[in-house]
C-alpha cells in the first residue's frame, strides 16, 4: 500500500464499516512504516490490510474486503500476505482484535489457527453508544527456543 492508494482504500473502508477508519488513521499507518497490502481488480482496489510489526510480534491492525467481493477468498489472500511478512520478520506470534459479532472474520482467523486469549469489553464503537466487545486472538508463528 502506498499513499496514492489512500483515496480508494478509504472508499473500501467506508463501504465495509459502519465506523470506518479515518483518512488520518490510514495515513498515519503508512507514515509509521507499517506494511500494508492492497488487492486490485483492474484499476480498482477491492481490499486491503495493514500489519504492525514490533519486537517479535505482529498485530493485524486492519483487514478489509469490499462488501460486494466478500466470500471469494480475498481475506485469505490478505492473511497469507500478513502471515508471510510476520514470519519473514521472525515474529513469534500474531495478535488481532475482532468484533464479537463478526462471524465471517472469526471463522477465517480460526481456519488459520488463531485462538482466543482475551476479551476487550466495549472495544469497538457501536451505534448504541455502549460499544461492542472484541475477542483478542493470537496465532503462534514460531516455536520458542
Amino acid at each position: 500500500m502506498q499513499a496514492h492508494h489512500l483515496p480508494q482504500v478509504l472508499a473500501v473502508e467506508r463501504a465495509a464499516n459502519a465506523h470506518p477508519w479515518s483518512e488520518a488513521n490510514l495515513r498515519d499507518s503508512l507514515q509509521a512504516g507499517y506494511p500494508g497490502w492492497v488487492l486490485i481488480d483492474g484499476e480498482r482496489i477491492i481490499g486491503y490490510a495493514i500489519l504492525m510489526i514490533a519486537v517479535g510480534e505482529a498485530q493485524v491492525l486492519n483487514i478489509v474486503v469490499s462488501p460486494e467481493r466478500r466470500r471469494e477468498g480475498l481475506g485469505r489472500v490478505l492473511m497469507e500476505c500478513m502471515i508471510e511478512a510476520a514470519k519473514t520478520a521472525q515474529c513469534e506470534l500474531m495478535l488481532l482484535e475482532v468484533r464479537r459479532s463478526n462471524a465471517a472474520a472469526i471463522a477465517l482467523y480460526r481456519a488459520y489457527g488463531f485462538a482466543q486469549i482475551g476479551l476487550r469489553r466495549h472495544y469497538y464503537r457501536s451505534d448504541d453508544g455502549v460499544g461492542e466487545d472484541a475477542f483478542v486472538l493470537t496465532l503462534p508463528l514460531a516455536q520458542p527456543g
